[in-house]
């Protein structure tokens, strides 16, 4: 499964207790830093005493729960609900919990937070992060107050005080949005060929894609060539295939984007959604990690200010291959016993008598989740569930998932020489990049 492609769009039929807010508390603002991983933001927050880490999330609009990781949460008040959204499937079973007491930073604080509890362990997406993931926030987090989230030094700054963030956002662009059914839209215009067509998209910050565009929602829709059939993610109802393309450009406002990377859902894995009036699609991480945005939620207003990442081109993951981490070992490191050269101390370390010990850490294992069809990694032989070892040379144990996937991303036609272990056998496996989707007029 691809992280990249996550798309969490969660719809249920309860109203919610008007008091579910976060409030900052005795201070003009807050400031939060986050971790970025796959231009999917995940923000530290503590509920009921236990620190947790939730994916900030504005395609949904409540907040949900789908993991703990072996910590313990005291939770009251549990009832029974389901949930429907993306994915072949109808709807699955889950809970409802409400007045939890969250704080996420020093001074933001929700005192009567609800929380839905996803039972099905098939959400539990921290094996394609990389790090622990307990949930996922929306709403709730932005409805009451303005806030601003910089991608570049990985802070978001919720304001209390209305003239201090006039004065954050006085250079920065503003734009109109609408808020329905607790979630934030957008106008902006999709060139697909050569004729620009206003369209309304969800800004959906937990989804890495730059775009998504809905084509039974878009009348006389033709997809751009070449075009690729792919995995596109996981929807609550289950995994949401589609095609990959690019499109020619892309507007929001006077910003222009060309030949971005854009995902089309298919009709199957859409049947469930209940979508909004009039929307088309939906603008991701992609596209926003290239500002500085604010969101003003009680005045329906959004401000963008381009940053250092605005100019950077849109990057595909070229090999066909989706990866996991499948959890940790112990792991043996070989270090040498040594001493200072008394006769020349700033000469560093000298191993006495060879003499040697080892280290054992826990380090990460990572597998092969998927292989798209014809892909470079798909000629090469390399298969689903394949550890791997080695990749140009660097061991696997000593990289991160976002820093494999980056490989798989950096340059089209370098060489990727991979060593493997397939039934306890290692197999050593090389491909080429390439680039399935180029831009064609």
């Amino acid at each position: 499964m691809k992280l990249k492609y996550f798309l969490w769009i969660f719809f249920v039929s309860i109203f919610i207790n008007a008091q579910n807010s976060f409030e900052v508390q005795n201070v003009k603002k807050t400031v939060i830093t986050f971790k970025l991983i796959n231009n999917l933001i995940f923000i530290p927050i503590n509920v009921n005493g236990v620190d947790l880490t939730f994916l900030l999330d504005t395609g949904v609009a409540e907040t949900s729960l789908f993991s703990l990781e072996n910590q313990e949460l005291q939770l009251t008040n549990l009832e029974k609900i389901r949930f429907s959204g993306l994915g072949g499937n109808a709807s699955i079973d889950g809970f409802i919990s409400e007045n939890n007491i969250a704080r996420s930073g020093k001074d933001y604080v929700n005192s009567s937070m609800t929380l839905y509890i996803i039972t099905d362990q098939d959400f539990n997406i921290s094996s394609h992060v990389g790090i622990p993931v307990n949930g996922i926030i929306g709403y709730h987090f932005f409805k009451n107050h303005p806030v601003v989230i910089d991608y570049t030094s990985k802070r978001i700054t919720i304001y209390n005080d209305e003239d201090l963030f006039n004065k954050k956002v006085k250079n920065f662009n503003e734009f109109k949005i609408s808020i329905e059914r607790n979630k934030p839209y957008f106008l902006a215009d999709v060139e697909m060929t050569n004729e620009k067509k206003n369209s309304k998209l969800l800004i959906d910050l937990g989804n890495s894609d730059a775009i998504w565009l809905f084509p039974t929602l878009i009348k006389n829709f033709i997809y751009n060539r070449p075009n690729i059939d792919d995995f596109l993610g996981r929807g609550f109802n289950g995994d949401v295939y589609g095609k990959r393309s690019r499109i020619h450009n892309f507007y929001l406002g006077h910003f222009k984007f060309e030949k971005p990377l854009t995902a089309m859902p298919d009709e199957f894995s859409i049947q469930h959604v209940n979508f909004v009036e009039n929307r088309k699609g939906s603008i991701g991480g992609d596209i926003m990690r290239r500002f500085t945005v604010a969101f003003d939620y009680p005045n329906n207003k959004m401000y963008l200010k381009r940053n250092r990442n605005y100019n950077d081109p849109f990057h595909f993951n070229m090999s066909g291959l989706d990866f996991k981490q499948d959890g940790m070992e112990w792991t043996k490191d070989m270090v040498s016993l040594s001493t200072k050269n008394k006769d020349n101390p700033t000469s560093g370390y000298e191993v006495i008598n060879n003499n040697l010990q080892y280290n054992f850490v826990l380090k990460p294992i990572f597998s092969i989740a998927g292989v798209r069809k014809d892909s470079p990694g798909s000629k090469a032989g390399l298969l689903k569930d394949d550890r791997l070892i080695s990749i140009n040379g660097k061991k696997t144990v000593d990289m991160t998932l976002q820093k494999i996937t980056e490989m798989m991303k950096s340059d089209e036609g370098r060489s990727i020489n991979m060593i493997i272990e397939r039934k306890n056998k290692e197999m050593a496996l090389s491909f080429t990049l390439e680039d399935p989707i180029p831009y064609q007029d």
